[in-house]
């Protein structure tokens, strides 16, 4: 796809449709909308006249128009945000998205974006751009006929009076976050078949071939000698060996803290059965999805390759399958993890825990001073959150609001949930440190954080319970049904911040 921006008259664009923003009973009296009532001969002011179209969110609207002036368009779509001042910048990649989906149904190849934002110019034009690029996301891939072969060709972005380098700059910026969400979506819809642990870490390894960061993957033998034994206890019932991703990107030059050392941190359950604790039937197709903390690790160390800062960043994604052989955990097991404390094991299900434990401690062994971990790790948090908000939880405050910030900032919400020692004392085992879950059917997803807390020494820690968010199980006018890439955009802006 082709993208660029346009600094002056939205009519100097060449392109079959426009699509604009309009806040709820929005009149066009003013600015562009009075710019593009005129373009459609009066259409735009009757629409909204009749009642037809009232600008609340998710609405839209198609106006076709007679070609006037220098305007190649002939149609418009009118594209409903809800009230003013509940639109931010973050929110022109759902207009965006939404206008691409929309057109691209209907076979419409080039379009200009009106998103009438207000902020930092290379901020928007990034987010418009971004949300394009995954729009055209869909879950076709390994279809064989009625595939979704339509694509936009052409995109526009267009900001009067912004300079056009910054336009330019966020259009390539908008470029590397949108496809590497869609590269992170890609893995987490990859078949379980398919996508192995083993084969997550050669895509891991010719990604890092591809944008410059080094890149080792430890195998089961290397982990083992590590006291990896947390970690080795889930895959221990699969055929698939284990495979622990590590990834690191290191600026040519540091501006930030040079002790500093921010690490992300993945499960990377490739299919999760639950292990002896076997899952019903029903639903465990969607257990593919149960590496996707893993996969948005693997996507935002690309973003960050390609968009370089100044600061280095180490992605740790632990791949795992969890299957119920003969060979596998059983209830009341005792296990030592890489940090020498015991592990009892009540429930093979809570297994991204267990992953996850000897994966931060080895982020920090190695350097982290910061970890941020995500994780689809409790169905408790669908419960709590629903797919609205992710779940999180840390040892630092100033961390933890830290990330709500960047997410606020990247249109990702967040709501924090406590992690005080009177939930870790619930997670006490009486013959091992500690237990794998708390009180049966209480504060579900706050037992699986206190027990990854266990492995973090002296680093500032944030946990993100991703279970809600990484998928959306219908469709959205901006986005297709199926992985999400959630969190990725947040982290970005963590890590940008650190320079």
């Amino acid at each position: 796809m082709k993208a660029q921006g346009i600094t002056g008259n939205f009519t100097e664009a060449n392109v079959e449709a426009l699509a604009v923003a309009v806040f709820k009973n929005e009149r066009p009296t003013a600015g562009i909308l009075r710019d593009l009532d005129r373009i459609t001969g009066g259409v735009l002011a009757a629409t909204m006249k009749a009642g037809e179209f009232k600008g609340d969110g998710g609405e839209l609207a198609l106006l076709r128009f007679a070609r006037k002036g220098k305007v190649k368009a002939t149609r418009l779509l009118l594209i409903g945000m809800g009230e003013r001042e509940e639109y931010k910048s973050s929110a022109a990649s759902m207009v965006a998205g939404s206008a691409a989906r929309f057109f691209r149904q209907r076979n419409i190849k080039t379009f200009a974006l009106l998103p009438r934002c207000e902020g930092y110019s290379v901020e928007i034009a990034q987010n418009a751009t971004q949300g394009v690029i995954t729009s055209l996301f869909e879950l076709d891939k390994y279809k064989t006929k009625d595939k979704n072969d339509k694509t936009i060709t052409s995109f526009v972005i267009c900001i009067q009076d912004a300079k056009p380098a910054d336009l330019k700059e966020g259009i390539t910026r908008g470029t590397v976050i949108g496809e590497s969400m869609n590269f992170t979506r890609d893995l987490a819809n990859e078949p379980p078949n398919i996508l192995t642990p083993t084969e997550m870490a050669k895509r891991a390894q010719a990604m890092a071939k591809e944008v410059g960061l080094k890149i080792e993957v430890l195998d089961e033998a290397r982990m083992e000698k590590l006291g990896m034994g947390s970690l080795l206890s889930v895959s221990k019932g699969s055929e698939e060996p284990a495979k622990l991703i590590v990834l690191r990107y290191q600026p040519a030059k540091n501006t930030g803290d040079k002790n500093e050392l921010l690490a992300l941190v993945g499960k990377g359950i490739t299919f999760d059965t639950g292990g002896i604790s076997i899952k019903p039937a029903e639903g465990m197709d969607a257990m593919k999805y149960d590496m996707s903390g893993g996969a948005t690790v693997l996507g935002t160390m690309r973003a960050i390759a390609l968009l370089r800062p100044t600061v280095p960043v180490m992605g740790v994604c632990a791949a795992v399958e969890n299957m119920p052989d003969g060979k596998a955990s059983r209830h009341s097991d005792v296990v030592t993890a890489s940090n020498g404390k015991t592990v009892e094991i009540l429930n093979t299900d809570a297994e991204g825990r267990l992953i996850l434990a000897d994966a931060v401690s080895y982020a920090e062994r190695n350097g982290a001073t910061r970890i941020v971990d995500m994780a689809t790790l409790t169905g408790a948090v669908i419960v709590a959150l629903g797919d609205i908000n992710t779940g999180i939880m840390g040892n630092d405050q100033l961390f933890v609001d830290e990330v709500i910030d960047c997410g606020k900032e990247a249109g990702e919400n967040y709501w924090q949930l406590p992690v005080s020692k009177d939930y870790s004392k619930q997670i006490k085992s009486d013959m091992a440190d500690i237990k794998n879950i708390g009180p049966r059917g209480k504060a579900g997803t706050i037992m699986g954080a206190v027990f990854i807390q266990e492995f973090v020494d002296k680093a500032k820690w944030a946990h993100l319970d991703i279970a809600g968010t990484a998928w959306a199980d219908g469709v959205r006018p901006y986005q297709a049904k199926g992985p999400t890439g959630v969190a990725l955009r947040t982290l970005i802006k963590l890590i940008e911040r650190s320079q």
